[in-house]
């Protein structure tokens, strides 16, 4: 009786253990490294590289806007902005995993879209790719940035809200 009670036990526990090793929600990681300083993507190249001063700390393979080529000038129009922002929330309840914003539209954006009587669109984040994205390849995103869920997590444990972002074309 008592093999069969701790043979029932140990199974109730690893039960437990893989369960929660499958989890889908986002992992909290902690960063004790250099401040990132400012984050740098090449939409060119598919590359995000995260900065301190002149030392590159980490580089990401990103996907981006589902029509890249160009700056993003409204919603709807697929692309991913290009210039100077700067992350400006962090999201950790996004449907994407977890999100990080880019503070696009900036002054000049909305002057843009204004004069051209147009909505220059927003909610521009990195993040993960959530349940429904898993799979995506190539460029998918409204005009967002998007790595894996783990790189993201890794990510968002790094950078800090008011830390500059580049978007080269």
């Amino acid at each position: 009786m008592r093999a069969t009670r701790f043979t029932h036990t140990v199974f109730l526990v690893v039960a437990a253990f893989f369960l929660a090793s499958c989890a889908s929600g986002p992992r909290f990681l902690t960063y004790d490294g250099p401040d990132v300083t400012r984050i740098v993507v090449h939409k060119a190249e598919r590359r995000m590289v995260l900065w301190h001063h002149d030392t590159a700390l980490r580089a990401f393979d990103i996907q981006l806007g589902r029509n890249p080529i160009g700056h993003k000038r409204q919603r709807g129009d697929g692309r991913t902005p290009e210039g100077e922002y700067f992350i400006d929330r962090r999201n950790p309840n996004s449907s994407f995993h977890l999100s990080l914003g880019i503070s696009y539209p900036d002054a000049n954006d909305r002057l843009n879209a204004d004069e051209a009587g147009v909505n220059p669109g927003g909610d521009i984040f990195i993040h993960g790719r959530g349940r429904d994205f898993r799979r995506a390849r190539g460029d998918w995103t409204e005009g967002c940035i998007a790595v894996t869920d783990r790189e993201m997590e890794v990510i968002y444990s790094m950078i800090r809200t008011g830390t500059p972002i580049t978007i080269l074309p």
